[in-house]
């Protein structure tokens, strides 16, 4: 037996025994045990019996290569490689979700059911996600209107586990907080936000970034198209009004990728990333939402794929006069939108 052999049996035996000691007792995962096991067995009798490789090389038809049980056996091992890396990568989103499932209904029962939080609650909540953003809340919040027409209009600050004084600008101001334990990112916050609206049956939602761009005096038009019925998700577009440039780069990527979301929804949009938009809460629960950052791509791909009426209005984008933006620099904002683009349009 040469010492490849002799390593390989053993490799494949220690396998056994590592698999057999590592799932056991409360321990037992079923998939990977048989997993490992077969591999690690696999591995040992391969080792022992060299021929035992000759079907998967015939199979790959490699008789004639030189090295042709070496090179079926390493092309075995990498589709065992990429379908155990699939595998964890669902085992692993499944968690995720969980959490997140988690964490929302926590920051839900925070919040509470009683007397007050329901009298803070009006047809229409403003949704304002906020990670460290006390200066720019203490400016917005009193911006926002008390009313739109005959429906009340009330505000909900989702702190997405801001470390300044953002709970304390909050109370101050008699506005309604649910809050993420840690920073999770705007889509997170957001998803808190609408379980939170859905949860109390509320009439239309309207999101706004917490940095004091968007212009509260624009609410109404936001909530017009769907108070008529004849919109679902309305989104407000930079494009079509006007807005305090902020990069070329950035101006660059917002052109690029609405022009590629066009595409994939069948229909035009102009401002892919915005996060000024107002929606019918009802519709809303049928839209499924995962990302923790950016979200603004999917919820656009995802209410078109459930059916849902979608229209642009032109907005007043200023710049910011407090902080930093949260959003990271220009390049790596690029690759992350479009990743999300990728795994939502696949999704």
């Amino acid at each position: 037996m040469t010492n490849l052999r002799i390593i390989g049996l053993v490799i494949g035996s220690l396998g056994l025994i590592a698999t057999f000691l590592l799932y056991r007792g409360d321990r037992w995962k079923r998939t990977n045990f048989f997993l490992f096991s077969l591999a690690s067995l696999t591995l040992a009798v391969v080792s022992i019996y060299p021929d035992s490789a000759n079907i998967l090389r015939d199979m790959l038809s490699l008789q004639e290569a030189q090295y042709g049980r070496l090179l079926a056996l390493l092309i075995a091992t990498i589709i065992f490689l990429l379908f155990f890396s699939f595998y964890s990568r669902a085992k692993l989103e499944y968690l995720r979700m969980q959490f997140d499932r988690l964490i929302r209904k926590l920051g839900i029962e925070r919040l509470g059911t009683g007397l007050e939080v329901e009298e803070k609650m009006r047809p229409i909540m403003v949704l304002v996600p906020a990670y460290n953003e006390a200066d720019n809340l203490r400016e917005l919040l009193p911006k926002i209107p008390k009313k739109i027409g005959d429906l009340d209009v009330g505000t909900l600050v989702i702190n997405d586990g801001s470390n300044d004084s953002t709970e304390e600008v909050v109370k101050d101001l008699g506005c309604l907080m649910v809050a993420n334990v840690i920073n999770r990112g705007q889509g997170a916050a957001s998803r808190l936000g609408y379980d939170t609206l859905i949860s109390h049956s509320v009439l239309i939602g309207v999101t706004m970034d917490a940095d004091n761009q968007h212009k509260p005096e624009e609410i109404g038009m936001m909530v017009e198209p769907i108070l008529k019925g004849e919109y679902d998700l309305v989104i407000g577009s930079r494009i079509l009004g006007r807005h305090e440039r902020e990069s070329h780069f950035r101006n660059l990527g917002i052109t690029f990728f609405s022009k590629t979301i066009s595409l994939i929804l069948g229909m035009r949009i102009t401002d892919c990333s915005s996060g000024f938009k107002a929606f019918n809460v009802k519709r809303l629960k049928d839209i499924h939402l995962t990302q923790d950052q950016f979200q603004s791509a999917e919820v656009l791909i995802e209410a078109r794929k459930k059916g849902l009426r979608i229209c642009e209005v032109p907005i007043t984008i200023t710049r910011r006069k407090y902080g930093h933006s949260k959003k990271g620099k220009d390049l790596s904002y690029g690759f992350n939108f479009a990743k999300t683009i990728i795994k939502t349009w696949l999704r």
